[in-house]
Formats: structure tokens, C-alpha cells, sequence
């Protein structure tokens, strides 16, 4: 079992060996951070982590880590907990996530509820629209089947998000086949290297509305945890920032990530 905790740089990390730093978009940089597995080693995609974030961790994990019966993805601030905290005490152990697994097909955080707008609207006014609307027509040309659960992912306010999850290796393989396959698509329709800040990082955002959109077509079972936060979340910023992207649609845009 190995739950990758994707990092950029050096950070307090989990004692346990199940758990795995990994520093992302280690191919542009000089030096890996001591204590932290490359993600620039064997079949990998680390020179793109500017586009597509943490996938560029879950991406080697798929052809490096075959032999794991489990994998799963962390970030160096985000865990999935046995109760919602800002304590490394509190994430899942070895035992938890075996548990979990004995009983449904995917561990993943709870979902994150906008109440007042839709997952889609959400997106649409956090982030450049291209890439959204690239990634469904992706969707409907070679996935027909998934549109559906995509379309209602986008009309419900709820969603899984921050790309992490934990499953057997199996369904690891199952899920980042569709996912870098649907991505890759879009990356060869849209250009991100002429995008500003944030939404350079198009892919890596839509790959959360692939998650859902991937579990609910295939009807798994699903068991959701608190998610464990190492800093705590300034909710007066959060909730002024949600509010500016709503009403104020040509402002800076500054999202969860």
C-alpha cells in the first residue's frame, strides 16, 4: 500500500511507511527535496506538472508502483482523516483504509457543498471556460456514457474534489486510464501554455469533475472521510473570494487550491 503525499517543497510529513512524499514537477527542478521520491523517474510526465498539479504524482504512481495491492493520493496539507482536524494524529492508518476497502470500492473525501451554485457554474466562474467546455465535448465524442454523470455532476452543488482518493490497484488502473486519456484529449484541443496564473494549471482542475463523473458511471461503492487540513482554512478569505468570483466575474480569481 502506498498513499502518494503529493509536495513542492519541505513540509512536516506522516511517520508511517504507507505513506509516500512525492515531490511533483521534480524534472524542473535542480535538486530533489531530501526525503521525497521524484516524480521524474521511469514512465512519467513531471516536466508537465505546470499544467496538470498533482496528477503528475498519481501519473508515475501508474507505471511505477504496480506492484502495491492499494494506492491512493494525499497532498503535503490535505489528508483523508478518521475525523476533520489539523493533526497528522488524525489521518487514516494502514488499518483504516484496509477496513474501508473491505467494504466499498473507493475511499474518498467528503464532498464540498457551494449550496447557492451549481459544481458547473462553480467552475465556470473560478476558472477560463475553454477548457470546461473542451473536456465535455471531449467526453461526448469518446466517452458517450459518461456525459450523463458529468451533466449532473455539474447541476448538482456537491462534488468530490482536490483529486484525492484511495482504491485497489485495479480500479487505480481503470481510473487513470479514463483520466489521463480524457485529459490528454483536451490537451491536444486547447493550448494552456498561453494561459495566465491559476488557469495554466487548466487540466490538473478538471480532473476533480472526472472523479465523480468516473464513479458514478460505474455505480462504486463509495465510503467518504473528513478531510484532515495541516493549516487552518481562513473561512472570512474563503467565503469573500467565493462571493467575488460569483458577482464579480472580471475579477482576480483565487480558488481552494
Amino acid at each position: 500500500m502506498k498513499i502518494l503525499i503529493a509536495a513542492h517543497k519541505p513540509y512536516q510529513m506522516p511517520t508511517s511507511e504507507i505513506y509516500l512524499p512525492v515531490m511533483v514537477g521534480a524534472a524542473l527542478h535542480d535538486k530533489v527535496i531530501d526525503g521525497y521520491t521524484p516524480d521524474n523517474t521511469g514512465q512519467n510526465m513531471s516536466d508537465k506538472n505546470g499544467f496538470y498539479n498533482e496528477l503528475t504524482a498519481l501519473y508515475w504512481a501508474k507505471y511505477n508502483l504496480q506492484d502495491e495491492d492499494i494506492l491512493g493520493l494525499a497532498h503535503y496539507r490535505r489528508y483523508l482523516g478518521r475525523k476533520a482536524s489539523h493533526d497528522l494524529a488524525d489521518i487514516l492508518s494502514e488499518d483504516d483504509i484496509r477496513k474501508g476497502l473491505a467494504e466499498v470500492d473507493i475511499l474518498l473525501p467528503k464532498p464540498r457543498n457551494y449550496f447557492i451554485e451549481t459544481q458547473e457554474k462553480h467552475y465556470l466562474n473560478a476558472h477560463i471556460n475553454e477548457p470546461y467546455y473542451a473536456m465535455r465535448e471531449v467526453l461526448e465524442e469518446f466517452y458517450p456514457d459518461y456525459v450523463p454523470a458529468f451533466d449532473a455532476l455539474g447541476k448538482s452543488t456537491k462534488a468530490h474534489l482536490f483529486n484525492m482518493s484511495v482504491m485497489r490497484q485495479d480500479k487505480f488502473q481503470a481510473y487513470t486510464d479514463f483520466l489521463f486519456d480524457v485529459l490528454g484529449k483536451v490537451d491536444e484541443r486547447i493550448d494552456v501554455a498561453k494561459y495566465e496564473g491559476q488557469d495554466r494549471r487548466s487540466l490538473g482542475f478538471l480532473a476533480e469533475r472526472l472523479m465523480d463523473t468516473w464513479v458514478n458511471t460505474q455505480s462504486l461503492r463509495v465510503k467518504e472521510y473528513p478531510v484532515v487540513t495541516t493549516e487552518k482554512t481562513n473561512w472570512l478569505d474563503k467565503g469573500t473570494q467565493f462571493l467575488k468570483r460569483k458577482f464579480i466575474k472580471n475579477g482576480e480569481r483565487k480558488v481552494h487550491f
